[in-house]
Order: C-alpha cells, then sequence, then structure tokens
C-alpha cells in the first residue's frame, strides 16, 4: 500500500507452517485465533493496544460501575495456552498485497511479517461524519481512553459546579448532551441520569445533582430506530420516567466548548449549553480498510467498510478475509456476533483449505441472534426475532449475555460482583479520576504523532516544536 519504502526484514515463525496474520484484537480478530487452536498452522496477532475490548461496556467503564480490567484484560494473558498463537503489539502502517507482508511499527521499532492468509479484523473508530473537529468538545466511545476521558469528564462537571458561584455557569456544567440515540447512547443517558439521580445524590453542599439535566440527541423520530417503532416508543417512554430529555428529529450542525447546536426537521434551530458532550453517534471502519481497498481495487463504501465476496474473501485474494465492523456484506449489523460468526467462518475456511476438504459453507450467512439496550438499572430492551423484552426480564437477558461474552473466567467474575454491589447499592465504586484522563488525549494531538515515543525517552517535544515553528 506504500511505496519508497526502505527494504525492511521479513520475518514469519520458525517451522515452514501455514502463517495466518490477523489484524485486531477485537472479537472478530480474537475469536477467529481461537477457531484455529487446533489447526496446522502458525497464528500472528498483530494490535496496537495489549488487551481484549469488551466494547458493549465502556460505558459502564466511563460512568463509574466497571473498571478498565473488567472488560478488557490481557491478550496475552487470553491466549497464553494456544500454542500456535503470537501476540504482537504495534500499528499496523503497511500493507502489501503483492509480497504478501505486513508492516508494524510500535515506537522506534519497526518489523515485517510475511503472511499465507491475512484476516483484517481491526474494528471501527467513531465517525462525525466530516466534523472532526467535534471530537476536542464530544469524545466518542471507542477505547479504554475514551471511556476514562469521559469518565473525567462526567465527574469532574460535577466537582467544578460545586465550586461555582455563577447560577448560570452552574447550569451549563449539569447539562449533559449525549448525541446519538442507539444502544451506546441510551445506555449513556440512562446511566448519566442514574448517576445523577442516586449514586451523588446528598454528596455535594452547594449543588442538587439530582437537578442535573440529561439530553439525548437524535436525528431518527424514536430512540433505538433498529428495534423497531414499538420498542422504541417504550425506551422513550422509560427514559422520560428517568428525566432524561429527548431531543429527536433533531441533527448536531456544531459543538464548541460552550454547548451544541441543533437544527430540527422542521428547520427550527436550537442552542444547547453544555460543557460536558458525549459523542455516539456513527461509525467509521478501520482506515486499514480504505487502504486495503485501494490496492486490492475492492469496492470501499462511504463509512470506510470493503465489499467482500459471500466467503468474507477480497476479489482476486482468496487469502485476505475482511470482518466485522471492517466488511460491507448486505444484512449483517455492526454488532458483536456480526464480528464472532464471521470470525469463525473465516478460520472455518482457512483450516478446511489446509486439510484439503471442502469447507461445510462456501457462503456467509448471517445468524440474527437479537439485539439488546439497556435503559437504567433492572430496565432493558431485547429484541429476538419476533421476540421483544422490555423491563426487569430484558435487564436479567441482558446481564446474562454480557456475561456470557466477556473473556476470562476472572473478568466475568469480577464484573458480576461489581454487577451486585452497584446495582442493589447504586453505588459506584470506579469513580477515581485524573487530569491526565481528561487532557492527555488532547494534549498528544497537540504535540503531534509520534510524540508519546519521544516523552518516553525525554526528549522535549515542546521546545523541539517551537524551534520548528
Amino acid at each position: 500500500m506504500s511505496e519508497n519504502q526502505a527494504p525492511i526484514e521479513v520475518t514469519r515463525p520458525d517451522g515452514g507452517r501455514h502463517h495466518v496474520v490477523v489484524i485486531g484484537s477485537g472479537f472478530g480478530g480474537l475469536f477467529a485465533t481461537h477457531r484455529l487452536a487446533d489447526a496446522d498452522v502458525d497464528v500472528t496477532l498483530i494490535d496496537r493496544t495489549n488487551h481484549h475490548l469488551f466494547q458493549p461496556l465502556l460505558y459502564q467503564v466511563a460512568t463509574g460501575i466497571l473498571s478498565a480490567g473488567e472488560i478488557a484484560p490481557s491478550t496475552r494473558q487470553i491466549l497464553k495456552k494456544q500454542d500456535n498463537a503470537h501476540v504482537v503489539k504495534g500499528e499496523v502502517v503497511d500493507i502489501d498485497v503483492d509480497k504478501q507482508v505486513v508492516t508494524t511499527q510500535l515506537g522506534d521499532f519497526t518489523r515485517s511479517y510475511s503472511y499465507d492468509s491475512l484476516i483484517l479484523a481491526a474494528g471501527a473508530n467513531q465517525s462525525y461524519f466530516g466534523n472532526d473537529h467535534f471530537a476536542v468538545f464530544a469524545p466518542g466511545m471507542k477505547t479504554i481512553d475514551d471511556a476514562l476521558e469521559l469518565r473525567a469528564r462526567i465527574f469532574g462537571a460535577f466537582e467544578l459546579a460545586e465550586i461555582e458561584t455563577d447560577p448560570a455557569a452552574v447550569e451549563k456544567l449539569l447539562t449533559f448532551v449525549v448525541v446519538g440515540a442507539g444502544p451506546t447512547g441510551v445506555e449513556m443517558a440512562g446511566q448519566i441520569r442514574e448517576l445523577a439521580s442516586h449514586t451523588l445524590k446528598g454528596e455535594f453542599r452547594n449543588i442538587d445533582p439530582t437537578k442535573a439535566r440529561v439530553i439525548l440527541v437524535d436525528g431518527a423520530e424514536h430512540p433505538l430506530p433498529p428495534f423497531g417503532e414499538e420498542l422504541g416508543l417504550k425506551t422513550e417512554e422509560a427514559l422520560a420516567k428517568l428525566g432524561v430529555e429527548m431531543k429527536m428529529n433533531a441533527f448536531v450542525t456544531d459543538v464548541d466548548a460552550e454547548g451544541v447546536t441543533l437544527k430540527y426537521k422542521s428547520g427550527e434551530e436550537e442552542r444547547i449549553e453544555s460543557v460536558c458532550k458525549v459523542w455516539a453517534a456513527g461509525v467509521a471502519a478501520s482506515p486499514l480498510g480504505r487502504a486495503l481497498g485501494e490496492a486490492t481495487g475492492a469496492e470501499v463504501d462511504r463509512a470506510g467498510r470493503v465489499t467482500v465476496n459471500k466467503d468474507l474473501t477480497l476479489p482476486g485474494h482468496p487469502e485476505i478475509f475482511v470482518l466485522g465492523d471492517m466488511m460491507a456484506f448486505p444484512g449483517v449489523p455492526g454488532v458483536a456476533q456480526g464480528a464472532i460468526q464471521s470470525a469463525r467462518f473465516a478460520a472455518d475456511t482457512i483450516a478446511a483449505r489446509l486439510a484439503g476438504r471442502a469447507p461445510k459453507a462456501t457462503e456467509f450467512v448471517y445468524n440474527d441472534k437479537g439485539s439488546m439496550a439497556t435503559i437504567s438499572r433492572f430496565q432493558a430492551v431485547v429484541k429476538m426475532g419476533n421476540k421483544k423484552l422490555t423491563g426487569f426480564v430484558a435487564w436479567v437477558a441482558w446481564c446474562f449475555l454480557h456475561l456470557l461474552y466477556i473473556v476470562g473466567f476472572k473478568s466475568q467474575v469480577g464484573t458480576l460482583v461489581s454487577w451486585f454491589f452497584s446495582f442493589l447499592s447504586g453505588a459506584r465504586p470506579q469513580r477515581t479520576t485524573t487530569n491526565q484522563q481528561l487532557v492527555g488525549r488532547l494534549a498528544l494531538e497537540q504535540l503531534g504523532a509520534g510524540a508519546s515515543g519521544k516523552l518516553v525517552v525525554g526528549e522535549d517535544v515542546v521546545e523541539e516544536r517551537e524551534q520548528e515553528d
């Protein structure tokens, strides 16, 4: 995908076995690696983080229910007993589809790995629909860093309001805007409202946290559009009872430090003064997808997803599989189940090829196991085919399914204990925040690419930038 690149030594595992390179340690990458445990292959799993993130529970890290470790166990720990799996931490900077080589970078270290089969499952990033400058004031919800930053912003808003003397400023600090009424947005809005109404009640002397405004914004008519109108209306009703204000049929046209500007489908505009904003609307596939599309000629949609064959490979490249959030495949939503099922299919196809037999299925078929979202303690909505559940029963089903898919017994037990404590008492044990969590992302962006590596070795990045200017 890149030209004029200096030659780099290419490595692969010893032994001469078929080498599968997996990019991404999310549901797609991890489940594909697991599936190949008994196959006659060597697997190299590459990811820019050192953990497997259970993304559906990120909002619980952001609102103080769970710790980061409970939803993001170490990838090395997970794959410790899989002898044919090798974990590499690094950012993928190049994929040479002709030479079948993947190049990664970690700090000043660059490594290249040749592959016989490539599984691309790098997931998705937050999309601001062409308004990336919104991210400065409204963080997304895609990484542990995002969740910890949001935790610092949410709890920090209450702390600032406590010492503020101007009533207008207090009101602005106690107004929280969540953009996007999909599952993540609904869950965030419900949890912030519950946090204000129950957890923080009585802890402050100058402000009343229960009076905090939580506003949910979306261009759809009802929350949770994929769930259908009936469940959307029930969700809207449940959120209203919690005290969440809903601005439906509204689009965000501007975001700054002081608030957001909305434009309704009717043409009316509204300004909401708010310090703390959460962006939970829109996703864009990893940039690797678009780069891979350019290198192979595969079609890439507006969200950066790569159009794949019916067997999840790329046209003209049967050795390359694209999975999960990165693939454009009819009828497959960007949810965990899509990544898991596509991962198993790709791994089974590779194993069958090596065994000299036809795969059990030559075309991927997605089995829709339903959708679910929590609203608050003991309240959720579930859609499974024609079955629709709401309230406590739906919440129990939600808890069970999410515990089932958390990787690692230790993580499951820890999560269960935290839930038991938080849901029964209303308390939240993970409320620690730091200034580093609050401003770290923005500081690194201002310092520029490569700043983190330079800072670690003691270089004065600020002085270096001043000299450049």
